[in-house]
């Protein structure tokens, strides 16, 4: 079954029930709709789409701020054949324009949030030959066709295309953390086995109501909602990250499920701590699961969440675009013990660490982490060599290191591309950060490698204090003797932490800025 079909289903049995909420606290501007308006308005933009000339494979791209239409225009993307090309709202025009051409999109819908650089490349594309307008009319500086004009024009029957779990459904440009995005082929196939695992992971019922926060354009939001879509639960899009507007969209909307990143995990915990919030002001009692993904969470700030939400569920979320977003590895609600580690093989899914070699490393040994399942991608977008290097006999070869314990749960080490390698000894950015973020002062860190002539590179630690926090390079490097000496890092440098919509670090930015304040330390 394709997953345009739960949505039908979906609009079918709960026809006059909430499907998505949209907050919007800058604008002061709330707006919902039904399951029967979602899928109707999916239809309506599948058969303006089909009308265009758009035939199954052709690609149409989505460059859109979280909002009520997101879904709607991507499921009416898939209910006519086409892919879906979501693309990241921080891109340039430049960025934009390329990755459109490697899709060969032939539609592009936008907001008016991107007005101007979607005029830069209007005329300049070979593929584009029509522009979508999300937004008031009055807005549309481009006089491109309006979205309002297509679902009052268009009929809201079912588009007769024949689609399968085979056919491919996406085009995903990768985060770019680790150099250029590449793209991503997702079949329907692999969109659905995300909708069953998340389900699986997270008992997602009716009742629910999932807070979604992340940008849609990536996998990690999108593929979190899925465990909800498969059960016909209301979902919040919440229009920003401050911790007054989470604490209220949870509390005025009855959120059961909040996805978080750490970093706004961490801005919750300190407008707690400061008193910048009284979370007595909320009524959070429905609260029943936190989960947090993208990126390796430090325990220490689990511990602290807890202390404020003893009575709530905890959950870690591993995964990546290429395995169609998280859950192929997971830590489980019930294994709160073991926060830290990423957790175990997911729903479905198989999991190994390798040596360079492909065998299995020692239980306790660093290696890169593989995976298999339902979810892995169906290869990189016209390029097989790209492909081969990550899909061999169906495992996945993620670029990430881990290690075992005697349990079996898997713990996150770091980046394959972000290992320090100082002196001959690796050297893993994420066990010094996570000792950082421990710190009471501490806001965010990264760590990088930067040049030393005698040990080819040392740690560098870029720390980001909380407001109104003051701490020196000594003490930061006091607090580091804590850990083994050739883990300490070398220098210290104060400055804020670049990560991206996903909540990663983006270590391409620290390193092109912090690199060429190399020392040379002789131990």
């Amino acid at each position: 079954m394709p997953i345009t079909d739960m949505l039908s289903l979906n609009a079918h049995i709960y026809a006059d029930e909430i499907s998505l909420i949209e907050r919007d606290p800058v604008a002061g501007i709330r707006r919902e709709i039904t399951w029967k308006e979602f899928n109707n308005n999916a239809n309506r933009f599948a058969n303006y789409l089909t009308s265009r000339g758009i035939k199954p494979g052709d690609m149409v791209g989505l460059l859109l701020m979280n909002c009520l239409e997101w879904l709607p225009i991507y499921f009416g993307i898939l209910k006519s054949g086409a892919w879906a090309v979501p693309l990241n709202f921080r891109f340039t025009a430049e960025e934009i324009s390329k990755c459109l051409e490697v899709a060969e999109a032939k539609i592009l819908v936008y907001g008016p949030e991107f007005t101007e650089r979607i005029g830069c490349i209007q005329g300049k594309n070979s593929y584009l030959k029509e522009f979508v307008f999300v937004g008031e009319s009055s807005n549309n500086e481009n006089n491109d066709q309006l979205y309002s004009c297509i679902i009052s024009e268009y009929p809201a029957n079912e588009p007769d295309i024949p689609i399968s779990d085979e056919n491919e459904a996406a085009l995903y440009f990768t985060s770019g953390t680790t150099g250029t995005p590449k793209p991503i082929v997702l079949t329907h196939g692999n969109l659905v086995s995300a909708c069953i695992t998340e389900n699986h992971h997270h008992l997602q019922t009716h009742e629910d109501n999932f807070l979604c926060i992340p940008p849609l354009y990536h996998t990690g939001a999108k593929m979190h909602w899925f465990g909800s879509l498969i059960v016909g639960s209301k979902a919040v899009i919440l229009r920003g990250v401050k911790p007054q507007w989470i604490l209220e969209a949870v509390s005025e909307e009855q959120v059961t499920i909040v996805w978080l990143l750490v970093p706004w995990a961490q801005d919750i915990l300190d407008a707690i701590e400061s008193g910048e919030i009284n979370i007595n002001d909320y009524k959070l009692d429905q609260w029943r699961l936190m989960h947090i993904g993208a990126q390796p969470v430090p325990p220490s700030l689990i511990r602290r969440w807890k202390k404020y939400f003893p009575n709530q569920m905890y959950d870690t979320n591993y995964g990546l675009s290429e395995s169609t977003g998280p859950g192929c590895v997971h830590l489980g609600i019930e294994n709160i013990d073991k926060v830290g580690a990423i957790g175990l093989p997911g729903y479905n899914w198989q999991a190994m660490i390798v040596d360079e070699n492909g065998k299995p490393v020692p239980q306790g040994q660093v290696g890169e982490l593989i995976v298999k399942g339902p979810g892995v991608m169906k290869g990189y977008y016209k390029n097989p060599e790209a492909t081969n290097k990550v899909l061999k006999d169906g495992w996945l070869y993620t670029g990430d290191m881990a290690r075992q314990d005697e349990d079996g749960f898997i713990y996150l080490v770091d980046r394959k591309k972000d290992v320090v390698i100082c002196g001959g000894e690796n050297i893993f950015p994420v066990e010094i950060e996570n000792h950082l973020q421990a710190h009471e002062d501490i806001k965010d860190a990264a760590v990088i490698g930067i040049p030393d002539k005698r040990l080819g590179e040392v740690p560098a630690a870029i720390v980001e204090l909380k407001p109104g926090r003051k701490l020196s390079e000594e003490d930061i490097l006091e607090f580091c003797q804590l850990l083994p000496r050739y883990k300490r890092p070398r220098k210290v440098f104060f400055d804020r932490i670049p990560r991206n919509p996903t909540g990663k670090i983006e270590k391409p930015k620290l390193r092109e800025k912090w690199c060429g304040q190399g020392v040379s330390v002789f131990v």
